[in-house]
């Protein structure tokens, strides 16, 4: 696997929450870098536009440089995947999970053989709970801002959501002093 896009790939994956397959369907058409968003087509019947923050927007003009180069390189015709292999040939669903299992396992983070431990999905479920703690962390009403969540993840309904939410223990920490402020102010007289 090609480290350029590897690396791409991960930091899509992990600063967008998008599923693999939705990553891996991109197509250059799909990629605005001018106002920061990508476009999700047609997954789980419906398309959604999603934004980017600015540093994951020039991660992917470096690897757009380096995907060009290679294509050239290559002397292929450009397949219009934004992911390609290192033939140029599109980046399959498949490939991608066995590429991102292959580091996993070589950084320890899921054992050698099996099924268990991380797996590719596990960006998706990162990125919701990184939204939930920050949001968390700024005073925002979660229950208020579920729904957001979902529709950004392409969810019919906040249940589909729930899946994604973990009590990490920064979140368990914040709701605890949450929740003692609202016993500190309920308990005061008028």
């Amino acid at each position: 696997m090609w480290a350029s896009m590897l690396r791409r790939l991960v930091l899509v994956l992990y600063c967008t929450g998008l599923r693999l397959g939705e990553a891996v369907r991109l197509k250059m058409a799909d990629i605005d870098l001018e106002h920061g968003t990508l476009t999700i087509r047609d997954s789980k019947r419906r398309t959604r536009i999603v934004p980017m923050r600015d540093d994951l927007v020039g991660e992917l003009r470096r690897y757009i440089d380096d995907r060009r180069q290679l294509l050239i390189d290559q002397r292929c015709v450009d397949p219009q995947a934004l992911l390609v292999r290192r033939n140029g040939a599109p980046l399959t669903t498949a490939a991608a999970s066995a590429a991102i299992r292959r580091m996993l396992r070589g950084l320890g983070i899921k054992p050698a053989h099996g099924r268990v431990g991380a797996r590719p999905y596990e960006f998706r479920h990162a990125f919701a709970v990184h939204r939930l703690t920050i949001w968390a962390e700024a005073g925002v009403d979660l229950h208020a801002k579920l729904p957001c969540l979902s529709a950004y993840l392409g969810h019919q309904n906040i249940l589909g959501t729930e899946v994604y939410l973990k009590a990490t223990p920064q979140l368990l920490e914040l709701a605890s002093t949450r929740f003692e402020q609202h016993l500190r102010y309920a308990r005061q007289p008028e």
